[in-house]
């Protein structure tokens, strides 16, 4: 009987996961549960249901149809370029030890809104999230603009070189330095490289180096190889309006551009089977819910603690998520939500970085409902949150779904890590959770509920339906039901508490009513 009913679970769950997309299913009912894997490479993920076997998509490694494995992301030519652009090594084994200087406009209107204080421990956290990148010494260089060609002055040069010879006298080995900006023209890099006689990055630079760590899935690094030509060619257009020396030859422009063009149409593809996937989800109705919010602000560890996900395992680094995956979970009401994981933002990052990874970005951009995350424990969160909120609505009009959601009216804020906050300090305008604790949660919950009701026009009944009738089954199988019980006032009927679509509802009507469904 097991074994019969295992054969039936998994036949289930192919064709489910076969219409939503390559993920790992875990089939449950009442009685049962059994992990059925397809093959080694195509594996389905989910959870146990109170009732039926449920299914959700990992949007992870997207098969991108015939021919997808033709582009070879592994480019020895191209490997040169990249690095000689940006300082970016294909492997990180060696051992980086690094001086970083944190440049701030003292006034005026590109003045930051975050303090120079807290821009320093940012670029501190980007360098400490590669593994054997030490910072050895960290400075703050106050700059009238950061726009002039040679970004430091004469004698601030000075003081820095000479920093750099106290510090290697003293024993310490400096191997490069950073320049937390967003990103350095050719000239500014070429003219510190020759001061420091060292390497030098920005913060693009390395942004991408660290991306290029948490890839894994085919898709993400596509889009990180495809993040990092806007850069490359932004050196290449700095070389050949100055006189400086040749960094790029002819052969290698033409390389990349063909590089870049392959890049767009694989990402192409993936925006398609991306909307495909959505298109399916779309017919099974499942609500959506994307969780958003600035790198590190617990994104991962929310999720968990709303679907109860124990193989989700966050990590405390920047940027440490990089696809978008969709993770079951279920509301107070029982109704089947994907809970939809995203990648962090970041201040001072060049939009066009963030938009090459609009293909997974969409999938947040269509939710249903959008969980905002913030790190309420963060001195700056304010303007983290800031942020977040700039950027989503550039990435509305960016992805084109500023033409069916103008505003951003279903954001949910979420104040994360509550824990770490003294009681006298806590934000009293949005949801204050912790992901540890669980401490507000189930309100979180709630309220995600009341909006996923809202907006997707379900609500919640009580129907009286004949006992063992095969109303009940549809029920199942067509909305959530939360609860069942028989009719004191008829022992030949039960009552069936459920949330449905208006859609849903009249086709019940249709079908059933007129067999005594009331």
């Amino acid at each position: 009987m097991a074994t019969s009913l295992m054969r039936r679970c998994f036949r289930g769950a192919l064709i489910r996961g076969a219409l939503m997309g390559r993920t790992t299913v875990k089939l449950g009912s009442i009685s049962a549960s059994f992990r059925c894997k397809y093959t080694d490479a195509n594996k389905f993920k989910g959870f146990k249901g109170k009732h039926k076997p449920m299914v959700f998509v990992d949007d992870g490694e997207v098969d991108r149809g015939n021919g997808s494995e033709r582009f070879d992301l592994e480019d020895a030519e191209y490997d040169a370029v990249v690095n000689s652009a940006m300082h970016v090594q294909k492997r990180l084994q060696n051992e980086q030890h690094v001086l970083v200087i944190q440049p701030y406009v003292k006034w005026g209107p590109k003045k930051s809104g975050s303090q120079p204080e807290h821009q320093l421990q940012e670029a501190e956290a980007l360098v400490r999230s590669l593994p054997k990148w030490r910072v050895e010494y960290s400075l703050k260089v106050p700059l009238e603009s950061l726009e002039k060609k040679q970004l430091f002055g004469a004698g601030k040069l000075e003081e820095i070189k000479a920093i750099l010879s106290d510090l290697q006298t003293s024993g310490k080995l400096i191997t490069c330095v950073f320049i937390s900006k967003g990103t350095l023209t050719l000239g500014q890099k070429q003219l510190l490289e020759q001061h420091f006689k060292l390497p030098v990055m920005d913060r693009y630079s390395v942004v991408i180096q660290i991306l290029r760590l948490h890839a894994i899935s085919t898709e993400a690094k596509l889009q990180v190889a495809m993040a990092e030509i806007p850069y490359i060619w932004s050196q290449m257009k700095d070389q050949d309006a100055s006189k400086g020396r040749v960094y790029f030859t002819e052969s290698q422009k033409q390389m990349l551009r063909l590089r870049e063009r392959k890049l767009k149409n694989e990402l192409a593809t993936i925006r398609s089977h991306r909307e495909l996937l959505r298109n399916k989800r779309k017919q099974k109705a499942y609500p959506i819910v994307a969780v958003v919010g600035y790198t590190n602000a617990g994104k991962t560890s929310l999720i968990k603690a709303l679907t109860e996900e124990k193989s989700l395992e966050p990590k405390d680094q920047l940027f440490a998520t990089l696809d978008v995956t969709a993770h079951a979970g279920l509301l107070p009401c029982k109704l089947e939500v994907l809970f939809m994981d995203t990648v962090g933002f970041m201040a001072d990052i060049p939009t066009g970085l963030i938009e090459c990874f609009v293909a997974t970005l969409e999938d947040a951009m269509l939710a249903d409902v959008i969980v905002h995350v913030q790190d309420v424990s963060h001195e700056n969160f304010l303007e983290q949150k800031k942020h977040v909120e700039t950027t989503l609505s550039s990435l509305l009009k960016t992805t084109g779904v500023a033409s069916s959601h103008p505003k951003l009216d279903n954001v949910i804020n979420v104040g994360n890590k509550v824990d770490l906050l003294p009681t006298t300090e806590k934000p009293t305008d949005m949801h204050l959770v912790s992901s540890k604790t669980l401490h507000g949660i189930n309100e979180l919950l709630q309220e995600i509920e009341r909006q996923i009701l809202q907006v997707t026009g379900r609500q919640k009944i009580i129907i009286r339906v004949p006992m063992g009738g095969s109303e009940v089954a549809w029920l199942y199988k067509n909305a959530a039901v939360t609860e069942t019980a028989a009719d004191p006032k008829d022992s030949q009927r039960m009552l069936v508490s459920a949330v449905i679509t208006e859609a849903k509802l009249q086709q019940f009507r249709h079908q059933f009513v007129r067999n005594g469904a009331r």
